[in-house]
């Protein structure tokens, strides 16, 4: 018996049994052509991708050129701009020059020589699509090798950027940070008495950059001169283009490891820090420095040098003012005002011809005068003997009080030896460091005030010195023409010379004491001496003797100048006063100094007969 239910099932069967391989192929149908399509599509954007890369980069070339023409007003150059897309978009540039900053006046003739007002070696950024695709194209960080930026003198330079009025809706660029290396900014002058100002920065970071506004910035440098590592950071700007001396600025900085052994006479290694702010032009620097193993030439002898210092400086001539800088040496403090001048330039110029000794020889000058006042009243006199003469232990010690003008030629001779000082001090309680020296001083003062007994017992005290005086240093080699040294009972004047190598001392005076010659020996001697107590007294001293230094350090001679004691007898209870000549007169002394007068002169005959009747 047939089932009815299951013969349909068949037969439907049967009728779509062919169906299936049609729809089958058409499927396939479709997706070869889908295949094709993409295929064909991304073959097009293959060669799309091709053209841009072979051709975007000169479009792109022109664009920034003509853009770059067009804000600075100057012809631009650029070599190369190469643009991948590999993460992004990269961007790379080389031989980037903009001639002119919209110069004012006649431009110099073009030629193959000139050098443009702005140069960079080599540039590269990267940005993506999204970025690009903003209505301001905002880069992150943009890195600059090799920059160059020469700007003319005032007179001759219009604004840095040309006016610009940005229309709403106009694409602009915005960048994050720029990164610069081996970059050099020269300000150019026309004043012939002046060196253009230049800058070398190895590494320069600036953020936040924008027109008319300050920029933050980041530099490392080496400086040229002592020879150390700068870093510094702060605000620049806005730029002033009409102006560049008044562009305001501030920041901190840190100075380390300067070697001081470039500059000949003087070593050390050297670190400051400080803060400054102002305008290019005056620059307002405060901080400290610390050199623990300063020294000069001359001696050799490191010691530790600290100093606060509040000084002004002239960002466009490098002049320096020092406002005032405590230094302290060793247990000696100093307090330091002056000038570091630019030699060539005009105050440097004015100033050399005020004080210079010879003629000056119109040529170029590199380097700094550098004109200082000095004045101390807590100082040991210990500690400036360590520093500039080599005698080792420092010969005295004792407190000291000075006041001394110094002066600082350029120029490659040591400093040692173009050092000029001039000044007055004074030395309190002063002791040598020589037994030998400070026992002779001993016993001398003991006979000095009449107890001659006292030499050879223990009971001998140490006295202490007192000195004071005028001097000079010039081409390493001290004068003093004043000198008063005093210890209790004697009073030395005296006048000379001595070398800060110590190879030659040469001075001459006189030695007064308070008592007579009889009151300073004893036994016999004593009454020997008494009948010749009047021919030595002079002036309310008990005696006056001319005495003379001379020798080397190692090798000093005290001894009694025969000629002028011979003189000072003869013509001791003359009628008239002493006539003394210019080898005789004893600086600082005004009261015994006695010039030769007319009158004098008339009285010759009557002088000699009243030293004649004395002989006798």
């Amino acid at each position: 018996m047939v089932d009815p239910e299951r013969e349909q099932n068949r037969a439907q069967e049967a009728e779509t049994a062919p169906l299936r391989p049609r729809r089958r192929s058409r499927v396939r149908r479709w997706l070869m052509i889908t295949g094709v399509a993409v295929a064909i599509v991304a073959v097009a954007l293959t060669i799309a991708v091709e053209y841009a890369l072979h051709h975007a980069g000169p479009i792109l070339r022109s664009r920034v050129i003509a853009s770059l023409e067009d804000r600075f007003r100057s012809p631009v150059e650029l070599d190369t701009l190469n643009i991948a897309f590999d993460h992004g978009i990269e961007v790379s540039g080389g031989g980037l020059r903009i001639l002119n900053f919209d110069r004012k006046g006649p431009a110099p003739p073009q030629s193959v020589d000139q050098q443009p007002m702005l140069s960079v070696e080599s540039f590269d950024f990267h940005t993506t699509v999204r970025q690009l695709l903003e209505p301001k194209m905002r880069i992150d960080l943009v890195h600059v090798r090799g920059m160059t930026l020469n700007l003319p003198p005032k007179a001759q330079r219009g604004p840095m950027l040309a006016p610009r009025k940005h229309k709403r809706g106009q694409a602009g660029v915005v960048v994050d940070k720029i990164l610069c290396s081996d970059m050099t900014l020269t300000i150019e002058t026309d004043k012939p008495d002046k060196l253009p100002l230049v800058f070398i920065i190895h590494n320069l970071k600036l953020k936040d950059i924008g027109t008319g506004r300050p920029f933050a910035f980041d530099a490392r440098l080496v400086n040229p001169k002592p020879v150390g590592d700068i870093h510094s950071s702060g605000q620049f700007g806005p730029w002033n283009s009409e102006e560049p001396r008044d562009t305001p600025l501030e920041g901190e900085y840190s100075f380390t490891n300067a070697d001081l052994g470039p500059i000949k006479g003087v070593a050390g290694i050297l670190s400051s820090t400080g803060k400054y702010g102002g305008t290019l032009s005056e620059i307002g620097v405060t901080g400290t420095t610390e050199t623990p193993n300063f020294s000069l030439d001359v001696s050799d002898r490191p010691v530790p040098l600290e100093t606060e210092f509040d000084a002004t400086v002239d960002g466009t001539t490098g002049d320096t003012r020092l406002n005032h800088v405590h230094a302290t040496l060793l247990h000696t403090v100093l307090d330091v005002t002056g000038m570091v001048m630019q030699a060539n330039d005009k105050r440097g110029r004015d100033y050399a011809a005020s004080h210079s000794k010879d003629p000056l020889v119109e040529q170029e000058i590199r380097g700094h005068y550098i004109d200082l006042t000095v004045v101390t009243h807590q100082a040991r006199i210990e500690d400036i003997l360590t520093l500039g003469v080599k005698a080792s232990p420092p010969i005295m010690r004792g407190a000291l009080a000075l006041q001394a003008h110094l002066a600082i030629p350029p120029g490659d001779e040591s400093v040692s030896k173009k050092i000029r000082i001039q000044g007055h001090f004074g030395i309190r309680a002063a002791t040598f460091s020589n037994a030998k020296w400070q026992e002779t001083l001993d016993r001398m003062s003991a006979r000095s005030e009449g107890h001659p007994k006292l030499v050879s017992g223990e009971d001998l005290a140490s006295v202490n010195s007192q000195m004071s005086g005028t001097f000079s240093l010039d081409r390493g080699r001290v004068n003093i023409p004043d000198l008063l040294y005093q210890i209790p009972g004697a009073k030395v004047n005296l006048a000379g010379s001595y070398g800060l190598d110590g190879h030659t001392v040469r001075f001459t005076g006189t030695v007064q004491t308070k008592a007579t010659a009889s009151q300073m020996l004893t036994g016999w001697k004593h009454w020997v001496a008494k009948p010749f107590d009047r021919l030595f007294e002079k002036d309310g001293a008990g005696l006056e003797v001319p005495v003379t230094i001379t020798g080397t350090k190692s090798d000093i001679q005290f001894g009694v100048d025969k000629g002028k004691l011979r003189r000072q007898i003869f013509s001791r209870h003359k009628d008239t006063p002493e006539v003394k000549t210019q080898d005789d007169k004893i600086a600082g002394d005004p009261e015994r100094i006695r010039h030769e007068t007319g009158e004098q002169k008339a009285e010759g005959p009557n002088t000699k007969d009243a030293a004649q009747q004395q002989r006798e």
